[in-house]
């Protein structure tokens, strides 16, 4: 048994509630993702915390989490998704990412990409690339199924189709999405630059009702790529 979880009585019930809840969540997460034998272990500390057995052990860990005052992010959950073997095959979309600051944001657009298959991904210059923990963690995982490279925007496929709330922009659901282009997502403070505007052939938008007139660029890029999925799969 791990040092972790090789607690004495006494020297558990030494530590405060939120410690003692803390230590059930890790030797929870340990025992549900790989290693069942600890079942007997985490059954004894309920018994000295004076707990009934779990009828589910996720809902337990979750609850143990919260009394804790623990947060966990998405990857860190014990079982985030019934993932497949093999994917569809790939759209042939250029994704170009221009000057985007957050690792966060490239790793949760990265995830999205590979969940859609929607192609590859271009890096403007000044980015974050994939070897970010940041951005790993954000995607998933899902980097290392994704072609992701840094191009000159002048090399990638044409049409380039802009996202962006410019005037006159079509609404995304009214736009009829060629088989091959390269879409562009832009800055998240700034948008797409004047001189990318300029060379697109088409400008796209998602129509907004509410006070805050933007969305976050990895939300906004998930409604487009669910579109263009449902023109090209469906």
């Amino acid at each position: 048994m791990r040092r972790l979880f090789a607690f004495q009585q006494k020297k558990f019930l030494s530590l405060s509630l939120k410690a003692q809840h803390k230590k059930c969540a890790e030797l929870l997460h340990e025992l549900i993702s790989q290693s069942p034998a600890l079942i007997d272990h985490y059954k004894e500390l309920c018994s000295w915390m004076a707990l009934t057995e779990p009828l589910n052990l996720l809902d337990r860990y979750h609850w143990h989490l919260k009394e804790s005052g623990t947060f966990v992010k998405e990857h860190s959950f014990i079982i985030t998704s019934q993932d497949r073997l093999e994917a569809a095959p790939s759209l042939s979309i250029t994704l170009y990412l221009e000057r985007l600051r957050s690792a966060h944001n490239v790793g949760a657009i990265l995830r999205t990409v590979e969940a859609f298959r929607l192609g590859e991904v271009v890096f403007s210059e000044g980015m974050v690339d994939c070897t970010s923990p940041q951005l790993q963690k954000s995607a998933m995982g899902t980097e290392k199924w994704l072609t992701c490279q840094r191009t000159p925007l002048s090399l990638c496929p044409k049409p380039l189709i802009a996202l962006e709330t410019a005037e006159n922009a079509t609404p995304y659901y009214n736009f009829a999405f060629p088989n091959q282009f390269t879409l562009a997502l832009g800055n998240e403070e700034y948008g797409l630059s004047n001189e990318l505007l300029k060379e697109a052939d088409a400008c796209i938008q998602i129509p907004l009702f509410g006070r805050k007139n933007s969305l976050n660029v990895s939300c906004a890029f998930a409604i487009i790529a669910a579109e263009i999925a449902r023109q090209k799969r469906l």
